[in-house]
């Protein structure tokens, strides 16, 4: 820490030498004349250090040797990388994107990276980190990152729920390739329907996201990007066994049908049929499960006439089975003989993305995305029944320019969301439906240098929330080299499913409650509860260095989140779940400090500390947010053996999480064998995994969750009693299942 203080203190006055590096950047035109490219791109990889080319296409920028790649953009051009070890008159064409000639550079990929140039806080998550804890699902990719939370939502359906800045996933707009995709039906189980295979890799964005996307997002934005038929490997197999006789498979294959067209077929399957009670209470600790994931993935490039199209089919098949270990289903399904619980989801998706660049424009484009899904669940847990249908269609039409020179960016139009839900809650019937229509424009400035800025605004006509207006801001300022101040705020507006985002109130003998009255009847215009509205300010600084002569990072971030509204999910009286509209302030503080570390040659180093402060007024008072740390520290270690010349190495990591103690809800007027103290006990857990590559081909790997074997003592509170007014499986702050191994191969044909 010392050093790092040191260099903290001095690196503001460290200038770069006097030497620079002069070039011109030209154009090739389909004549194959060359014409000088005014307004391109021209900077140092991984720094803050850019300029832009000038009238006649020339540019200057100084030269250290430190910096060994030199990247040239233009907005509809290829961006190509140069390695430049001596200064030097460069002189360089760029092709348009109907010339997508492929440029190799050749380095050590980071798992992991932070951009120094962009306006948002964005964290890059690339295929190589999501392999580090061979991940199965969506919610199971987070576990190496200390910007996201991961637990169990309760104690019998094994289910992941992930938090951002203190705040759960329906804060967090979830899009696929920038559609939303998790959201309504899906927001309890839909991380776990996205196969860890399928993902590409994942771009996390800290605070108010991208007018763009839409209105809904608070916390922040994940978003994944997809495996493409056309770069995939032709054939790829992963095969996954665990301890706890949990299996799982993945097959991709892909094909060029053609010139412009090429299409995969991404098969998972994934069952679980043995219960297990390590804590002896009569309840599985994870539920039995088989789930069948099926996407068709078509890719269409015409680079000579400027289009690109992606179309997705998918379907899924999802049944778990929780309870007591003698529940039958076929005899104890909605009775008092046994306590138990099925969830079985149908689930359709087709989504259409086409882009077109005008070959003689090319920093002029049109994107327009579609997507439609139905999603079924029926389910029960115990007595209560809840099902739910949903259809959603999400139409988005954007248009891409420039303003003068590649500097000025615009981004400007329409959207268009429709959403119908059908619910049947216990003996109550909640139908209805909600559309939107939407405007929006965003501008970047980039300076290339110091300063890149963001600012969008959209305005949408709501059949529920009315017509309204949504204002973002990024911005980023480079104080000195490898530096980035960054400051946000933005708005977000949401209609809440509270059943749907809420599932786990089922599993307990608690009196669900609507602003005091039992749910019951037919209602065709929602639950009767005001719109969700919260203001999400944030500043991050992030800081590059060299640390022993080998790079690091550190990143401050604090987010402060504000509710003018929220549906409060009032836990207080161990009796009832009571929902209601926020009558007082609601808040949530975030502090992170991350730091990362290449030791040396192959091993990488990242820890971080967190610290969250989340209050909201209950109708029993201002109390901190129920099970959720105030403390957290994270730390990772990864170390790749040199590759040699057919791919062969050795790649170790190992995660560890510390949690501090977390506030239960209260119990203060239950029966004294069903009361909880306060607050939990602090958690740590241990994760590691051993790969081993034989070729380019075929790698197997080894790995342990939670090897010290931490447990959750008794997560079900009155499980003796599971029909009665105390039961609760809600309680649940840290593993159930304790020590976890499995063993698994990656197979692949490029």
């Amino acid at each position: 820490m010392k050093h790092i203080l040191y260099i903290l203190l001095f690196l503001p006055t460290l200038i770069f030498s006097q030497e620079k590096i002069e070039g011109i950047i030209v154009e090739i035109t389909e004549q194959k004349t060359r014409l000088p490219l005014p307004g391109a791109n021209v900077y140092w990889l991984d720094s803050t250090i850019g300029t832009t080319t000038d009238i006649d296409g020339k540019f200057s920028i100084p030269y250290n040797k430190e910096h060994t790649k030199l990247v040239i953009s233009y907005v509809g051009y290829k961006t190509d990388t140069l390695t430049i070890s001596t200064p030097k008159h460069v002189k360089h064409a760029l092709k348009a994107t109907s010339e997508l000639d492929e440029i190799t550079v050749t380095s050590r990929k980071q798992a992991t990276s932070k951009s120094y140039m962009q306006s948002a806080n964005v964290t890059f998550v690339s295929s190589d980190e999501l392999l580090k804890a061979a991940c199965c699902n969506l919610s199971e990719s987070f576990e190496t990152n200390p910007s996201i939370d991961v637990n169990f939502a309760d104690a019998v359906t094994g289910t992941r729920q992930i938090k951002m800045l203190g705040l759960t996933s329906p804060y967090i707009l979830i899009t696929a390739e920038n559609i939303p995709t998790i959201r309504g039906a899906s927001q309890a189980y839909g991380l776990s329907f996205t196969p860890g295979t399928w993902v590409e890799n994942i771009q996390i964005t800290k605070g108010a996201g991208s007018v763009v996307n839409g209105f809904e997002s608070i916390a922040g934005q994940i978003n994944t990007e997809l495996v493409k038929p056309a770069t995939d490997n032709q054939l790829f197999v992963n095969l996954y066994g665990a301890s706890s006789e949990r299996m799982e498979a993945n097959v991709h294959l892909n094909t060029k049908v053609s010139d412009k067209w090429s299409t995969g077929l991404y098969l998972h399957g994934n069952t679980h049929d043995k219960k297990h009670d390590v804590n002896n209470d009569g309840f599985m600790d994870m539920p039995i499960y088989n789930q069948i994931n099926l996407m068709n993935r078509w890719q269409y490039t015409n680079p000579e006439k400027g289009f690109v199209s992606f179309i997705n089919l998918s379907y899924l098949d999802d049944s778990k089975q929780m309870g007591q270990l003698n529940f039958n289903p076929d005899t104890d399904k909605l009775t008092t003989n046994a306590w138990g619980s099925e969830i079985d989801t149908r689930r359709f998706d087709v989504s259409v993305k086409t882009g077109y660049v005008n070959p003689d424009i090319p920093w002029q484009s049109i994107g327009v995305q579609t997507a439609f899904s139905s999603h079924k669940q029926n389910s029960y847990f115990g007595l209560n029944q809840y099902d739910i249908l949903h259809n959603s269609l999400y139409v988005n039409g954007i248009y891409n320019t420039i303003i003068s020179d590649s500097r000025h960016k615009i981004k400007t139009g329409v959207s268009y969301t429709y959403d119908h839900y059908d619910e049947l809650v216990l003996a109550a019937d909640y139908e209805r439906t909600e559309n939107s229509v939407g405007a929006f424009m965003e501008y970047n400035f980039d300076d290339l240098e110091k300063l890149n800025l963001t600012a969008g605004l959209r305005i949408d006509r709501h059949n529920v929330l009315g017509t309204f207006v949504t204002p973002r801001l990024h911005a980023k300022y480079s104080i000195w080299e490898k530096s980035a101040l960054r400051a946000s705020f933005g708005r977000g507006k949401r209609s809440a499913s509270i059943f749907a985002e809420n599932q786990n109130i089922f599993s307990t003998g608690r009196t669900i409650m609507i602003s005091n009255v039992v749910p019951s009847g037919n209602h065709r215009d929602g639950y009767g509860l005001d719109p969700e509205i919260a203001w999400n300010y944030g500043v991050s600084f992030l800081q590059g260095f060299n640390l022993f002569g080998n790079k690091a990072d550190i990143t401050f971030d604090y987010y402060r989140t504000d509710f003018q509204n929220q549906i409060v999910v009032d836990y207080e009286n161990p009796r009832e779940i009571n929902f209601y509209n926020l009558d007082g302030a609601s808040f949530a503080n975030s502090f992170q400090v991350e730091l990362n570390y290449n030791v040396f040659e192959g091993f990488d180093f990242r820890t971080a500390y967190k610290y969250y402060d989340i209050k909201t007024q209950y109708n029993s008072g201002k109390l901190e947010k129920p099970l959720t740390p105030k403390h957290r520290v994270f730390a990772n270690m990864s170390y790749e053996t040199k590759r040699k010349d057919n791919f062969a190495q050795w790649k170790f990591d190992a995660t560890y999480n510390w949690l501090g103690e977390q506030r239960f809800s209260s119990t203060v007027s239950n029966p004294v064998q069903y009361r909880l103290p306060e607050y939990t006990p602090t958690v740590g857990t241990l994760n590691v995994q051993v790969t081993k590559v034989f070729s380019e081909k075929f790698e197997i790997y080894l790995g342990g969750e939670n090897i010290t074997n931490v447990r959750q003592d008794n997560p079900i509170l009155a499980a003796d009693d599971p029909f009665g007014p105390n039961f609760d499986t809600t309680f649940v702050y840290g593993p159930i299942f304790g020590s976890m191994y499995y063993a698994g191969l990656r197979f692949k044909i490029k």
